[in-house]
């Protein structure tokens, strides 16, 4: 029986050649990679990233960064927290087992108020984190940038700027020098 290559193998699973991820492109100072995170969305690239050690004050501006969907997430779960709460209380008192105790009345708001409140906590805080899951995409074991040689050091002292190959005018070897050009100290095309 033969013997199989990598390419052939590759070839019969139809997974072909590998795909460029981005171009990535290294910077020494948080001010650079925001002036740079500017100039690279002002030439008309959408889909850019940053990588950095620390948050990094303008630079979702800088790059279009757009809002959270989240709060919106957490604050309309948490509104179904509190019609759930308010709900459960007045089909219990009134419907399900209505008990007229003191000449109190089957449901009074102002009593169901400490259960309301900690319903809508407990379906905000379940919204809030399992909404940052969905919306992160994690876990997620593996992501492309990591194969960025110098990767490892947007942990510690190097800021990194990334214009992925999905966007509409994305080219590498033009990319390349767009990131050379706003002031990238090295600049990798990255295969995913």
């Amino acid at each position: 029986m033969p013997q199989l290559d990598i390419e052939q193998i590759k070839d019969k699973m139809g997974l072909g050649a590998d795909k460029v991820y981005a171009v990535m492109g290294e910077f020494t100072d948080p001010h650079d990679l925001v002036h740079a995170g500017r100039k690279i969305r002002e030439m008309g690239y959408t889909k850019i990233d940053a990588m950095s050690p620390f948050p990094v004050h303008g630079i979702d501006d800088a790059i279009g960064v757009p809002q959270s969907k989240l709060g919106w997430i957490v604050i309309c779960i948490g509104l179904c927290g509190t019609a759930t709460a308010l709900l459960l209380q007045w089909w219990a008192g009134t419907i399900n087992y209505p008990l007229v105790i003191g000449g109190k009345p089957l449901f009074d708001f102002s009593f169901s108020i400490p259960i309301t409140f900690e319903l809508t906590v407990l379906f905000s805080a379940f919204a809030s984190v399992i909404g940052m899951f969905a919306l992160n995409g994690l876990p997620r074991l593996y992501h492309p940038a990591h194969n960025y040689r110098q990767a490892h050091r947007a942990t510690d002292d190097r800021f990194i700027l990334l214009v992925e190959a999905d966007d509409p005018i994305f080219n590498p070897q033009l990319t390349t020098e767009h990131l050379k050009s706003v002031g990238a100290d090295t600049v990798e095309v990255v295969i995913g």
